[in-house]
């Protein structure tokens, strides 16, 4: 990187727009915290969530996805009941550079609830707002806050631009803007 990680990562949101919003510092008073961290940016996420249900008796199917496999809900608090699941997105929309690469992880506080954050990496020049898989593993209903940290995302810069990016391939997920559910 060249320089230290939290100044790579001001710079590259602040000249290049690869974070918007951009948090230049951690925010932690009274939150989850989120923003830049010593070696990455800890994201937040939105009020917009698709809860799992089995209301309908969809089968989940990531080749023909059923929207009757989910409740939409809006708001602050999001309640994941016992073993189930909820798709979310990111506050903040990325735009990840050719020569970069992401790996997201949970934040532990959510970790220490029994609650697992999955994120699939950000390939070279992909951009969107990021869908987030968040699984709640307890037998107990949990909450998500909204307006707050949930994921780290660690950047990886090679010293030389990919030579096909996700851009490149027309990937299904460029440009994503709200919750998105699996395509084929």
């Amino acid at each position: 990187m060249g320089l230290k990680p939290d100044h790579w990562i001001r710079r590259m949101a602040l000249e290049h727009g690869m974070i918007e919003p951009f948090a230049e510092n951690q925010v932690r008073d009274g939150v989850i915290s989120y923003g830049v961290s010593s070696y990455g940016y800890d994201m937040r996420v939105a009020d917009e969530f698709k809860i799992f249900t089995n209301v309908y008796s969809a089968v989940v199917d990531p080749k023909s996805f059923s929207p009757q496999s989910f409740v939409d809900f809006k708001g602050a608090v999001c309640i994941i009941p016992p073993n189930s699941f909820v798709l979310a997105r990111s506050m903040e929309y990325f735009r990840i550079p050719r020569n970069v690469l992401t790996i997201c992880v949970g934040k532990s506080t959510y970790a220490r609830c029994g609650l697992i954050v999955n994120i699939t990496p950000f390939e070279p020049s992909w951009e969107g707002f990021v869908t987030l898989e968040i699984s709640n593993t307890t037998p107990l209903p949990a909450k998500i806050y909204a307006n707050e940290g949930i994921a780290q995302v660690l950047f990886f810069e090679a010293d030389e631009e990919c030579e096909i990016s996700y851009a490149d391939k027309k990937g299904k997920y460029q440009g994503q803007t709200g919750v998105t559910p699996p395509r084929l």
